[in-house]
């Protein structure tokens, strides 16, 4: 194969799904803010007028969950049911009961932490871009991003909170990104705006503005609202479930994902830790320059405090031999439950900037984005 295309797609803070999301993390944050070992798993389904909050919590911390739910609802601008939902007023059901003594008496240990649950994680990086990601995820969550900033800061005041966007990358068969092939940006709209102008307006504030000429070509397709008129979004259209986004969350589906969601999850849940700490072996094999694209695979059995397998993936780009990085990787790095969430410093309030617009991107606050290890791999190497 000479070359190929690869389409990744990000949502709006709108975008029902990531509603929920959000919601479940700003829980979370609340949780460990006033409580750090707080045991946290909480998850949203949103639709018209109705908000479920449910899960487990083992916590010192009293939270009022509906006071953070309607804020972030009112934040990403849903003030009116015509709009998608009204936050202040909308239905709350919740039902949040303590965590199965079970599974706790598996994590919690005298001396150590075991997984809070069984599976499979992966973390990827490459040098497609500054933040070491696939190029059609990066610049699917920009396209994303910039339609939300537009409508929050007036700029475009006839988009509404909901919105999606799609993007295709060819590649030559070095997985070296050479065009543009494709672009589709789905926003929805106030009902007074004509097609044209909106077409016009997110042509020049939004695509414009995020996608450099040189991706570009004559035969590259920017589609805006295919369908047309988009009035009707958010959960008075489509309901909205955390964890329903995960290729969003993470690499746009360039490498398998193990299944499990991140959002309203505590560090406990290796579902969400091991996976920040696969990211964070990857990419810091990738900037000490030892492959140009690294995979890094973890399985955990519940209760256990090592995963059950390490697999680590350079797809030939490697400059040593493989082995050679496994062994320097199982030297630096300890993937046990307790020592990834000292590593990551994962007892932070710090999830609430991961639930929109992928959990892998340049944040300062974000600790499995740093490269620092790469210097010491580097040397070993």
């Amino acid at each position: 194969m000479k070359k190929f295309k690869l389409t990744s797609e990000s949502v709006t803070e709108g975008h029902p799904d990531k509603l929920c999301d959000q919601i479940s993390d700003r829980i979370l944050d609340a949780y460990l803010a006033k409580d750090p070992h707080a045991l946290v798993a909480v998850e949203c389904m949103i639709s018209k007028n109705l908000l479920v909050i449910a899960g487990e919590v083992k916590s010192t911390a009293n939270i009022v969950v509906e006071k953070i739910a309607r804020a972030v609802m009112l934040e990403v601008g849903y003030t009116s049911a015509e709009i998608g939902i009204d936050g202040s007023n909308c239905l709350i059901i919740k039902n949040i009961h303590e965590q199965s003594s079970d599974i706790r008496k598996g994590v919690l240990k005298k001396e150590d932490i075991g997984a809070g649950d069984q599976g499979i994680m992966y973390g990827f990086a490459c040098l497609e871009t500054e933040e070491l990601m696939p190029l059609p995820i990066t610049l699917a969550h920009k396209l994303a991003k910039r339609l939300a900033d537009v409508r929050q800061n007036n700029l475009l005041p006839f988009l509404l909170p909901d919105g999606k966007a799609g993007v295709t990358v060819e590649y030559d068969k070095q997985w070296s990104p050479m065009r543009l092939a494709e672009v589709v940006i789905s926003a929805q709209h106030k009902s007074d705006v004509s097609m044209e102008t909106l077409r016009a307006g997110i042509m020049r504030h939004v695509v414009d503005e995020v996608l450099a000429e040189s991706l570009r070509d004559v035969q590259t397709r920017i589609i805006i609202n295919p369908i047309g008129q988009f009035v009707l979004g958010g959960p008075f259209a489509d309901t909205g479930l955390t964890g329903r986004k995960i290729i969003v969350d993470t690499y746009g589906g360039v490498i398998p994902h193990g299944g499990g969601a991140f959002s309203g999850k505590d560090a406990t849940k290796v579902d969400r830790s091991a996976a920040y700490m696969a990211r964070y072996v990857a990419k810091n094999i990738v900037a000490a320059n030892l492959a140009t694209r690294c995979q890094v695979a973890l399985s955990y059995t519940i209760g256990s405090s090592s995963p059950s397998s390490i697999m680590i993936d350079t797809f030939g780009t490697e400059c040593i031999d493989i082995d050679h990085i496994h062994a320097i990787v199982a030297t630096l790095f300890d993937f046990s439950p307790k020592a990834i969430m000292k590593t990551l410093a994962l007892r932070q309030p710090i999830f609430s900037k991961t639930s929109v617009y992928g959990h892998f991107k340049n944040e300062e606050c974000l600790p499995w984005e740093r490269t620092d290890r790469a210097v010491l791999l580097k040397m070993l190497a």
